[in-house]
């Protein structure tokens, strides 16, 4: 299932969401209408939470269904919170770098991560173990370091950034264990990350999307 949808009138979902196939984090701007599309989308329970006293969870947290990381900026009652209402399904850790836009920085299924090279090497293994995956590859994708902005991969599959090269998809799909498909979101943006929340039951698509793009997006994601 796929629907259209902006938050505060923004079509770039992405940045404000963050979602697994147990929960999203939404910001409490998002309305109970919304919130229900977003449940009945993704199948998921819709939490109401801020990182750092801001509301894009999309841009800070990164995550899968086994483990989210958060940036060393997030407060310590917000981590709490998350530890209480999510932490009996997901380990819940904060990523001690200097970096803070890890949803960025780190994409993941529940097979492997791709880590942007800005990411202090010493952090590769705890955001392996905290993700509870496979692999981990830390490298730029298409010259841009910011690899989460690039892609949207759930365990079904995966959009990517047009710019990438048909070797670095091949490389992708590989590590990721899916399929990767290039494509845009609202109306030709490039960076997908930022228009796209999605699991492996759905996918919220920001309402610029055209209908053709949401065709590119269904068959990445197989959804």
């Amino acid at each position: 299932m796929i629907e259209l949808m902006n938050v505060n009138g923004n079509p770039n979902v992405g940045v404000y969401m963050f979602a697994n196939n147990r929960f999203a984090l939404v910001p409490p701007t998002v309305t109970s209408k919304d919130k229900k599309v977003i449940t009945d989308v993704l199948g998921v329970e819709v939490i109401e939470s801020r990182i750092a006293d801001m509301i894009i969870n999309g841009v800070m947290v990164a995550g899968n269904d086994h483990g989210i990381l958060l940036p060393r900026i997030v407060k310590q009652e917000e981590v709490d919170f998350l530890r209480e209402h999510i932490g009996d399904v997901v380990r819940v850790d904060v990523l001690e770098v200097r970096q803070t836009a890890l949803g960025n920085l780190i994409a993941a299924n529940n097979r492997a991560a791709l880590v942007s090279p800005l990411i202090s090497k010493t952090m590769v293994d705890k955001i392996k173990d905290v993700l509870g995956v496979e692999m981990v590859m830390q490298r730029s994708v298409a010259e841009v370091t910011t690899v989460g902005s690039l892609l949207v991969v759930t365990n079904n599959g995966g959009l990517v950034h047009p710019g990438v090269s048909d070797d670095e998809v091949k490389v992708l799909s590989n590590l990721f264990g899916v399929d990767f498909t290039k494509g845009t979101v609202n109306f030709g943006l490039y960076f997908v990350r930022a228009g796209i929340v999605a699991n492996d039951k759905g996918a919220i698509v920001g309402d610029e999307t055209t209908g053709p793009e949401l065709m590119r997006i269904q068959q990445a994601l197989r959804i």
